[in-house]
């Protein structure tokens, strides 16, 4: 077929001996404004496209998707071979409200035993609090969600967290913190809390909608140009569980890295 590469089909492909080759992607490395100014040239009605057209052909992508014939038809969705069920798994049903499944993945883990955590001298000695010791200190009434909110704040507030140039949070509250911290406070002083994770402290990265923070991608300029109309529904799962959502946390500049190295936050 000349110049045209004809793939296997997939039935006859040897996983075992597939190779892949690194390839030199030739593309752009741009941060802040430049980075901004590219989008916008990418939007462009006419420049948009050439530029478009261009990297993928510098990077041989014209010549794989022009001159490459794949066998298969296309699969619009995945097709996965049948699997027997797997021994001691619990399948958590999705039209379940966000509590009812949390419930249902609490039995699946061990039992827990406070005292592998709160000893005589735990008070004096530092701690990594997991998911159920902040429980079992709430319903045990050792501490409060609006006591251990104040000794994060100040703590957030005496190490600059949340300014540069390394900053834990690109967006945080104080007052919306205490606001969820006394509401939760409350739940457990009445004897309702919702969940287990009620009074618990959570951060969001920043590509992830949660009001009233705005949604900045580890950018400078992506909130100028996308406002935050209400939360993600993951954020939403969360709050109704009476989770603490203490703010936006910093991230890769849109995600595009591994290091987590934030040219604009640090």
């Amino acid at each position: 077929m000349g110049k045209f590469k004809v793939m296997k089909p997939v039935n006859e492909v040897d996983v075992s001996c597939v190779i892949y080759k690194e390839e030199d992607i030739k593309a752009p490395h741009l941060t802040g404004f430049l980075f901004k100014l590219f989008v916008k040239m990418l939007e462009a009605p006419l420049i948009g496209s050439l530029i478009v057209e261009s990297l993928k052909k510098n990077n041989g992508m014209t010549q794989i998707f022009r001159n490459t014939v794949i066998p298969e038809e296309p699969m619009f969705r995945p097709v996965f071979p049948s699997q027997k069920p797997e021994v001691d798994v619990v399948l958590v049903g999705e039209d379940e409200s966000p509590v009812d499944r949390l419930e249902t993945a609490l039995k699946c883990l061990p039992q827990y035993d406070p005292s592998l955590s709160f000893q005589a001298d735990s008070i004096s000695s530092f701690r990594y609090w997991k998911i159920r010791d902040y429980a079992y200190a709430y319903r045990s009434k050792l501490t409060t969600p609006s006591v251990v909110a104040e000794k994060t704040i100040s703590i957030i507030e005496e190490f600059k967290y949340d300014k540069s140039p390394t900053p834990f949070l690109i967006s945080f509250d104080a007052n919306e913190v205490r606001k969820q911290a006394e509401a939760s406070t409350h739940r457990f002083e009445q004897g309702h809390p919702i969940s287990i994770l009620d009074g618990v402290f959570i951060t969001i990265k920043d590509d992830i909608d949660c009001l009233p923070h705005t949604t900045t991608g580890g950018t400078t300029w992506l909130h100028e140009e996308r406002s935050v109309e209400k939360d993600s529904v993951v954020v939403s799962r969360l709050r109704s569980c009476g989770a603490i959502l203490l703010g936006k946390a910093n991230m890769h500049e849109l995600g595009m890295g591994t290091s987590g190295n934030n040219s604009n936050y640090g």
